[in-house]
């Protein structure tokens, strides 16, 4: 009986955000490549990402021999202990996809092994060769050809799948009709089997269909962040780094006044049903007013914190600019460079704004919640939505005291609604 080794892989950039997946066949005795699959998925989760890796592994596998024994290499330990048996599957969209990977071998036939992630680095290049090749409109091929993506949307074709540059007519339509309609990046997939319901809307976008007319599926109502900056504080004028790590100010008389007047717009608004804060002083000042004039509580969130600036803190651009300016080059060109002295990339908060999106969506879904935080937060939820790359954190304007909103859908699809408004302060 033949063996083979499947090392399998899936990532998305941002959770859910544009995916694919990786995977080869390996020949165990030679260490040889036999088969290399690969496949951009539009934009899902991690975790189904990594369960459509394993499963066009076993596929591979399966087409070279069906009598074979495999075992399977993954880095990601959600899998492994969840096809192993040894993890519950609590959500039940993703038990389908469970299923259908057990049923690619009889019972007996597939052993599995969690790997660490620097032992995975074909399968996750490969994944990360469909994710660059679908953010081209291309679609992957082993050979390294491409070929430019249909602009029809093919039956099978994951509403995800379509909003590659080649999008779909029905999803074209679909965001059409979320967009006139009601008023969502990335968790760790590896923490456990809780991580199961964050990834549930976006199981079923993978298995949804995009199809033309104008009569998408009825994805209820969205979760709904409406995301305050704070009002202005004492360094706000003066252009200063303020961020998790400084001196912490409080509102300025400005700055409060600013927060009576967005709390007065929500008010005649009626829309906001909680009220969510980062522990900062200043978003929990301005959120406080707020939730006082709607009647609601405030709960403090972390994730919504502002970046740390490290030795920046309480600087002007120009003065950092004359004390690190290698640093300051460095952080402009990459966004995982952190601030002198220990402070966050943007790469860190994007991972910190992603999850703590995730949590929200699942905790909110349906809901208008007031989300109260920072620059670099609001900015990055915005980010994400719109899929843009880390540098367009560098070309949004965010006023103090603005407004911006974005709807989450249970398809997993995100739709921005809101930036940067400050008519209310007018």
């Amino acid at each position: 009986m033949r063996e083979f080794v499947v090392e399998a892989d899936g990532g998305s950039r941002g959770n859910p955000g544009p995916a694919g997946y990786g995977a080869v066949v390996l020949d165990p005795a030679t260490g040889e490549s036999l088969v290399e699959a690969a496949e951009y998925l539009g934009v899902v989760t991690n975790n189904v990402a990594e369960y459509r890796g394993l499963l066009a592994g076993l596929r591979a596998a399966r087409e070279l021999d069906p009598d074979a024994r495999v075992h399977v290499r993954m880095d990601s330990k959600l899998v492994v202990e969840q096809m192993s048996g040894r993890w519950k599957i609590k959500h039940p969209d993703m038990k389908p996809l469970a299923a259908e990977a057990a049923r690619v071998f009889p019972p007996g036939r597939v052993t599995y092994e969690w790997i660490p992630r620097a032992e995975n680095k074909h399968a996750d290049r490969l994944a990360n060769e469909a994710m660059d090749a679908g953010a081209r409109g291309e679609r992957w091929s082993p050979a390294g050809s491409t070929a430019e993506l249909d602009a029809g949307g093919a039956a099978g074709r994951r509403a995800g799948a379509a909003r590659t540059a080649g999008a779909a007519v029905g999803e074209r339509v679909a965001q059409a009709a979320r967009t006139g309609g009601e008023a969502d990046t990335e968790t760790d997939s590896e923490t456990g089997a809780e991580t199961d319901t964050g990834a549930a809307a976006d199981v079923r976008a993978a298995r949804t269909v995009a199809s033309p007319g104008w009569g998408p599926p009825d994805m209820g109502a969205p979760a709904t962040f409406v995301l305050l900056r704070h009002g202005e504080t004492p360094l706000t004028p003066q252009k200063r780094f303020s961020g998790s790590g400084g001196s912490d100010p409080s509102l300025s008389s400005v700055g409060r006044e600013q927060a009576e007047r967005v709390a007065g717009s929500l008010a005649r608004r009626g829309t906001v049903q909680a009220v969510v804060a980062s522990p900062l002083a200043r978003t929990r000042e301005t959120a406080g007013i707020v939730a006082a004039r709607l009647g609601l509580e405030v709960t403090v969130e972390e994730g919504l914190r502002e970046t740390d600036f490290g030795s920046w803190e309480g600087l002007t651009f120009g003065e950092v600019r004359e004390r690190y300016p290698a640093d300051l080059d460095a952080w402009l060109s990459s966004p995982e460079a952190r601030p002198t002295g220990g402070g966050e990339s943007f790469a860190a908060t994007g991972e910190r704004v992603a999850a703590t999106r995730d949590r929200l969506v699942r905790a909110y879904a349906g809901r208008t919640v007031l989300l109260v935080s920072h620059v670099t937060p609001i900015k990055t939820f915005l980010r994400l939505a719109l899929g843009a790359p880390p540098e367009s954190l560098f070309r949004m304007e965010l006023s103090a005291a603005s407004l911006s909103a974005v709807a989450y859908y249970a398809d997993g699809g995100a739709s921005v609604r809101l930036f940067n408004e400050t008519s209310h302060l007018r």
